[in-house]
C-alpha cells in the first residue's frame, strides 16, 4: 500500500480538505508526489524555476500521479554580499531543509521532485531528499548565459576592488555590473551553485547528464519532463534516496569534485547531506582523493571557460568518462540502473552529439573544456585539507588557484575579528607582502559562517599581494575566491580555537605540499615548537568566550546549534 492511502486510512479529514482545493475524486487514489522548489522573485537561479514545476507536474499527472506544489524560496550569496546578509547564507541551507521536511510529514506524500539551482538552495534540498528518504528526483535549474566577452558574475568583485582603488571608472564598472547576467540560471563561473548541480548528478539522485544545461535551453525543459514520468516509476519500485547516495556515491561526487575543480563549499555541504544518511565523510577522505584524482575542467574561477561551456562539453557524464577507472560504476542512481550503465546509455543516446550542437559556433572543441585524463591542466584534485597547531580539526584551501610561491611561504599576521576591518585595512592599503590577513570569528558559531567574498578579491586583485599575500578564516569564501585563501579554520574562535590566539606580528607557515599550517613565530620571532605551545597555553589561559551576536530569531538558533566547519556546519 502506498503511505499516502495507509496515513489517509487515518485521518479522514484529508480527502474533503484536498478536494476543497480542487482535486477529482479519483486523485486521491493515486501516487502522492510532493514537488518542492525554490521557486521566487529572489535571484536569477530561482525566478525561472516555476516553469520546470509546471512542467514536471503535468508529466506526472499523465503518468497516473497526483503532483502537489510547495515553496521555500532560497536567498541569493551574491545580494547578501557586502552587508550583514550573508551571516543569514549558511543557516538558509538549515531552513530550507527544515521546511521541506515539514511539507513532507505533515502531510503523507510518496515521493517527491525537488527542484533548485543555486548555492544554499542545492544543498539543502539534497539534505531533504536524504532526510525523507521517500523515492526521489532532484532536477537541477541549469546555468545562466555568460555576459559580452565571456563576462561572468564572479568578475564583478575584482572590479569592485578595482573602482573602490580608482584603476576603473564609475562608467566602465557600470557596464560590467549591467551586462555580467544576462540572462536566469545559476551564475556561470564553478561556484557553489554550479558545483552541487554537479554534484547531485554525481551522487546518482539527478538524471544523468541534466547538471548545468543551460537555463534557456529546451534541453532543461526535456529533463524536467523526464523527471515527471519517472518519479512515478520510482515510486513503484521502492527506491529510495538511501539506496543510491551511499557512501560510495560519495566517493563518486569527491573524485568528481576534484576533476572539476569544485567550490570548497562543497566539504561543507557533502558532509552535512551525508550525515542525514548516517554517513560519516570525513574531511581525510577529500585530501585522500584529490590527491589520486586529476584536475581536468577547463572552467572559471580556476580556469577559462564561463560554466555555460561545461554542459557543451558533455557535462558530467564526459567528466566521469576520463576517470571512469576510479569510479565505482556499479552504484544504483536514480534511472534504476548502475552509473556504468547510464554512462554507456547516454554514448547510444545521441547526449554528446546534442551538447556539441551548442560548441559548433564557438570554434572551440570539447578538449579545450574537459580535458583528457592523460593531459591534465595538474595531476591532482584542487582541494587541499590542511592540519597544525592553528587548525587542529583541519582546514581548507583551494590551491588550485594560488600562485605556485605561494604554496608553502611563511608570514607575518595581522589579525581582525570581523572581515569588515580586514577588507578595509586591505583597500587602505595597510597590509603588506608578506603579510597574512586573519580573519576570526567569522565561523558558523560566531556569526552564522558567511563569505569572505570582497577581501579575497581585493587581494586576488591587487599585483602587489596576490602571489605574496595570504588569508586564513574560521569563515568560508565564495566559490568565485581566487588566490591564497585558507578557510573552515577549525576548531572556530568562538569555540577557543587556536585561530583565536593568534596576534599581530606572529609567524605563520603555510606548507601547502605537507598539508600543514602552523603558527611558528612570536612578534615575528621564530621560536621552536615547545615554546610556541608555552605561548598559546598562556593565551588560551587569558581568552574570554565572547557573547553570541544573536540573542533571537533564526541566527541565534543556529550560532547555537552549528557543528564545526569540517563537520559540515549542519545544525544538531
Amino acid at each position: 500500500m502506498l503511505k499516502s492511502q495507509e496515513i489517509r486510512n487515518k485521518a479522514p479529514e484529508m480527502d474533503p480538505l484536498r478536494i476543497g482545493m480542487g482535486w477529482k475524486l479519483e486523485d486521491l487514489s493515486k501516487p502522492q508526489i510532493l514537488v518542492e522548489s525554490t521557486y521566487g522573485d529572489s535571484h536569477p537561479g530561482s525566478v525561472h524555476l516555476n516553469r520546470l514545476v509546471e512542467i514536471a507536474c503535468q508529466n506526472i499527472d499523465a503518468n497516473g500521479g497526483k503532483p502537489a506544489k510547495y515553496f521555500v524560496t532560497d536567498i541569493c550569496d551574491g545580494q547578501a554580499q557586502g552587508h550583514d546578509g550573508m551571516n543569514y547564507s549558511l543557516a538558509s541551507r538549515e531552513y530550507i531543509a527544515n521546511m521541506i521536511e515539514v511539507h513532507a510529514n505533515a502531510t503523507p506524500y510518496d515521493g517527491g521532485i525537488f527542484i533548485a539551482s543555486c548555492d544554499k538552495a542545492m544543498p539543502a534540498h539534497l539534505k531533504a531528499v536524504a532526510r525523507l528518504d521517500i523515492p526521489s528526483i532532484v532536477i537541477c535549474g541549469g546555468v545562466m548565459k555568460a555576459g559580452p566577452n565571456m563576462l561572468t558574475l564572479e568578475e564583478i568583485g575584482k572590479y569592485s576592488a578595482m573602482y573602490e582603488r580608482r584603476e576603473l571608472s564609475e562608467e566602465e564598472f557600470n557596464y560590467y555590473k549591467c551586462n555580467a547576467c544576462p540572462s536566469c540560471g545559476a551564475c556561470s563561473f564553478m561556484g557553489t551553485a554550479s558545483t552541487m548541480q554537479i554534484m547531485a548528478e554525481a551522487l546518482g539522485i539527478a538524471l544523468p547528464g541534466t547538471a548545468l544545461m543551460p537555463a534557456t535551453s529546451d534541453d532543461l525543459l526535456n529533463a524536467a519532463s523526464e523527471a515527471g514520468r519517472r518519479i512515478i516509476d520510482l515510486v513503484y519500485k521502492g527506491l529510495k534516496p538511501s539506496s543510491i547516495m551511499t557512501l560510495k556515491s560519495f566517493e563518486n561526487a569527491i573524485m568528481v569534485h576534484a576533476a572539476i575543480a569544485g567550490s570548497t563549499n562543497a566539504l561543507l555541504h557533502l558532509p552535512a547531506i551525508a550525515h542525514e544518511l548516517g554517513i560519516d565523510i570525513s574531511p581525510d577522505l577529500f585530501d585522500k582523493i584529490h590527491r589520486n584524482i586529476p584536475y581536468i575542467t577547463n572552467i572559471r574561477p580556476s580556469g577559462f571557460y564561463p560554466a555555460e561551456y561545461f554542459w557543451y562539453a558533455g557535462g558530467v557524464p564526459a567528466v566521469m568518462e576520463e576517470i571512469k577507472d576510479f569510479l565505482n560504476l556499479d552504484v544504483l542512481t536514480v534511472t534504476g540502473l548502475p552509473l556504468g550503465e547510464n554512462l554507456e546509455n547516454l554514448k547510444r543516446s545521441g547526449f554528446y552529439e546534442r551538447c556539441d550542437e551548442y560548441l559548433k559556433n564557438t570554434g572551440i572543441s570539447r578538449t579545450d573544456i574537459i580535458k583528457k585524463s592523460f593531459n591534465p591542466i595538474r595531476s591532482q584534485g584542487a582541494i587541499a585539507v590542511l592540519r597544525g597547531n592553528i587548525a587542529p580539526e583541519g582546514a581548507v584551501v583551494k590551491h588550485s588557484a594560488i600562485d605556485e610561491k605561494m604554496l608553502t611561504a611563511v608570514l607575518v599576521a595581522r589579525v581582525f575579528d570581523c572581515e569588515e576591518e580586514a577588507l578595509k585595512a586591505v583597500l587602505d592599503g595597510n597590509i603588506k607582502p608578506g603579510n597574512v590577513v586573519v580573519i576570526r570569528y567569522e565561523g558558523p558559531k560566531g556569526s552564522g559562517m558567511p563569505e569572505m567574498f570582497y577581501t579575497t578579491e581585493a587581494i586576488a586583485s591587487d599585483e602587489k599581494l596576490v602571489s605574496t599575500t595570504a588569508l586564513i578564516t574560521d569563515g568560508r569564501f565564495s566559490g568565485a575566491t581566487r588566490g591564497p585563501a585558507i578557510g573552515h579554520v577549525s576548531p572556530e574562535a568562538s569555540e577557543g580555537g587556536p585561530i583565536a590566539l593568534i596576534e599581530d606580528g606572529d609567524l605563520i607557515k603555510i606548507d601547502i605540499p605537507n598539508r600543514r599550517l602552523d603558527l611558528i613565530g612570536i612578534k615575528g620571532k621564530a621560536l621552536a615548537k615547545d615554546e610556541v605551545e608555552k605561548a598559546l597555553a598562556e593565551r588560551k589561559e587569558r581568552w574570554k568566550k565572547p557573547k553570541s551576536r544573536y540573542t533571537k530569531g533564526a541566527l541565534a538558533i543556529y550560532t547555537k546549534l552549528a557543528v564545526s566547519p569540517m563537520k559540515g556546519a549542519y545544525m544538531e
